[in-house]
């Protein structure tokens, strides 16, 4: 099935800007990286085949600039190519996305986001930009998750109680990633910037009857499987959605 004819890499505005992306989606044009101001269109529509897709913008992280976050490339490289590129070169300028895939009759989301305010406080847009691309929380069938990181899976819980926002879909991880951070023994095995993450992971997610953990190139979906790809964190996973001779690849944070 792992048969690659035509390669859409979506997930972080880095692997969209590295796979030349980042002209098809309207909020990561350099005018609003340069200046940080929100963009006109939350959201982008395009088809694969028969499939819908719709890229929806949620905010920015304003990553500072660390010599560790891009591999054998300097601060002051990375900032040149920033600048070559129209962008800011205060700091990394990275949107975070929500793709949402209408396929075979049901309402597929990638990754759930970083939650209202909860991550990063002006990530905020995903309700109003999902309300006006025309999809309601409600119809959402199944969520697909690519790993336990707070930017993909903090959008599954209200903020402040921790109560889950989608009851009755479906979740979807890899079977590993979820053992992982779920293992009575792992929060006092995290470095400490990881505990508060972990802590929250362990406390909430097995109490969810919605889960289904998968296998590596399991079918999740008509047309969809799981890959696993990890590195990133222990069960990281990707997923390859067929339509006809059309495909693509939901890829978050593979990159890194």
């Amino acid at each position: 099935m792992f048969n690659m004819t035509r390669r859409t890499l979506l997930g972080s505005a880095t692997a969209a800007a590295a796979f030349g992306l980042a002209g098809r989606l309207e909020f990561t044009r350099p005018a609003f990286a340069e200046t940080a101001v929100e963009p006109a269109v939350g959201f982008y529509k395009y088809m694969v085949g028969d499939i819908e897709i719709t890229a929806i913008y949620d905010g920015i992280w304003r990553k500072p600039h660390d010599p560790a976050f891009i591999k054998d490339v300097s601060v002051e490289d990375t900032k040149a190519a920033l600048a070559k590129a129209g962008l800011t070169t205060d700091f990394m300028p990275i949107p975070l996305t929500v793709v949402v895939l209408k396929m075979n009759g049901k309402v597929i989301m990638m990754d759930a986001g970083s939650g209202v305010g909860q991550w990063q406080t002006n990530a905020t847009h995903l309700p109003a930009n999902m309300a006006a691309a025309g999809i309601d929380y409600k119809t959402i069938d199944t969520i697909m998750i690519s790993h336990f990181h707070p930017d993909h899976v903090w959008g599954l819980m209200e903020k402040g109680t921790s109560a889950p926002v989608f009851p009755n879909a479906e979740l979807i991880v890899n079977a590993t990633e979820y053992k992982w951070w779920t293992d009575p023994g792992r929060l006092a095995k995290l470095p400490e910037g990881r505990k508060p993450a972990g802590k929250r992971i362990a406390e909430n997610f097995p109490k969810w009857k919605n889960w289904k953990l998968v296998e590596d190139g399991a079918e999740v979906a008509p047309g969809m499987q799981i890959i696993a790809a990890p590195g990133h964190t222990p069960g990281h996973s990707v997923y390859l959605a067929n339509s006809g001779k059309e495909q693509i690849m939901i890829s978050a944070d593979t990159m890194y």
